[in-house]
């Protein structure tokens, strides 16, 4: 019987052992044999995702991230490089499908139509688009005959153009490579408006190092519900990246990072944010 039970046992280990490795795929199986591992992000899309005093990535999404890497180091079991990667508004997705970065890690819109280019995680943030204008400058009579400046391949841009359409109001739009080229033109009164998700432009203000300089309109035009992004079909990297939203969100750890990087403007969340957090505590 003893020596029945040795055989099984060795017989056992022989098969399940190695099906450890074997059933890594996509992604994982790439950064297991690389050892790297390589995050997407916008340099100037602050709180979301921002280069710091340092020069060094940060934000609300890039701490998503970096614990999103934890978790795939021990699915792996292996330590891995993180490699930045910037991308911009225009190149993100392409980034993804080419193989540049591994995951994308800002201020994204999860769409329907942009879920035919990748795949999402669970939702991260919600907000929605406004308008940021130098407070000493007022705007009178709304928008018509101002000139709006707006980050080309945008959510953004597009329900701008919508809201301009459906308002009746002649406004100029000007479109821009960055929201740090948007915030220099505001400066510089180039624009009257600079248009963003709110969340962008309450983040650039504050990172302005002169925030009560600016004016942020508390309506929102749209609805943006924020996402990270991994390649398409992946469905085994993205479980570990939803294993760790949905975790943060049910352990309430998720706070913690919001009031990081937000609790300097306002202590108090909003009851969109605290919606999100309790439809997306998925069980285990």
């Amino acid at each position: 019987m003893r020596s029945f039970l040795t055989v099984l046992f060795l017989v056992t280990a022989f098969f399940v052992q190695p099906l450890a490795a074997e059933e890594l795929s996509g992604k994982l199986q790439q950064v297991q044999k690389s050892g790297i591992i390589k995050i997407g992000y916008r340099h100037s899309q602050p709180p979301m995702s921002f280069l710091d005093e340092s020069g060094k990535p940060a934000g609300y999404s890039i701490d998503l991230c970096e614990q999103i890497v934890t978790k795939v180091q021990e699915t792996v079991d292996r330590d891995l490089k993180v490699e930045y990667v910037s991308v911009s508004a225009e190149d993100r997705f392409e980034a993804l499908a080419k193989n540049k970065i591994d995951i994308l890690c800002g201020a994204t819109t999860r769409t329907l139509s942009r879920g035919e280019l990748v795949d999402f995680t669970q939702l991260t943030f919600v907000t929605g688009a406004s308008f940021m204008t130098l407070k000493e400058k007022k705007i009178v009579n709304g928008f018509s005959g101002k000139k709006i400046g707006v980050v080309k391949g945008t959510t953004t841009a597009i329900g701008l153009k919508e809201l301009l359409k459906e308002t009746g109001t002649e406004a100029d739009v000007i479109l821009f490579g960055s929201s740090t080229e948007c915030m220099k033109a505001l400066v510089k009164e180039q624009i009257d408006a600079f248009s963003a998700d709110q969340i962008v432009l309450i983040g650039l203000a504050i990172e302005s190092g002169n925030p009560t300089q600016f004016a942020v309109l508390p309506d929102l035009f749209s609805y943006e519900p924020f996402a990270l992004a991994v390649r398409k079909n992946d469905s085994d990297f993205r479980l570990v990246a939803d294993r760790v939203i949905s975790d943060l969100y049910r352990s309430r750890q998720i706070l913690k990072i919001y009031d990081k990087w937000l609790g300097s403007f306002s202590k108090k969340r909003s009851t969109a944010f605290e919606a999100l957090v309790t439809l997306n505590a998925i069980p285990e």
